[in-house]
């Protein structure tokens, strides 16, 4: 049945509608490439580690960043972790690519006890929401 001739108020209400419906299904259909891009997105941000104003620190087993050159402590990676691998590495207990156990541990504590305004927290914090 078509609602084309129909000028009663249902069939204005039923046009309306429909067109509300139309509208609804092209917003679906542009927000989740949207959503894809975004997530994308955060997979690719960079969590340095330690934090620009921390630079030249060592992070040690429990996250800490402490003076260079403290035993036990490690040596920051020669450049930012990137979401991905830290993603990765959370979800599933794994090392960070090219890390051992211990470092990867001491470097995803560090990263898991980000503060906000500080850098890398942004990423973290993304990175956070994709998981659920």
């Amino acid at each position: 049945m078509s609602d084309e001739g129909d000028t009663t108020a249902e069939g204005a209400t039923r046009r309306r509608a429909l067109m509300l419906g139309a509208a609804g299904a092209a917003a679906v259909v542009s927000i989740r490439p949207a959503l894809a891009q975004t997530a994308g997105s955060v997979l690719a941000c960079d969590i340095p580690v330690p934090d620009p104003s921390r630079a030249g620190g060592f992070i040690d087993s429990n996250g800490n960043v402490v003076p260079a050159g403290t035993k036990n402590a490690f040596a920051p990676p020669p450049r930012p972790l990137k979401g991905e691998d830290v993603k990765r590495a959370l979800a599933s207990g794994g090392n960070l690519p090219g890390v051992d156990y211990e470092r990867s541990r001491a470097y995803l504590k560090y990263v898991g006890r980000l503060q906000r305004g500080t850098a890398g927290f942004t990423c973290f914090a993304s990175l956070q929401m994709l998981r659920k």
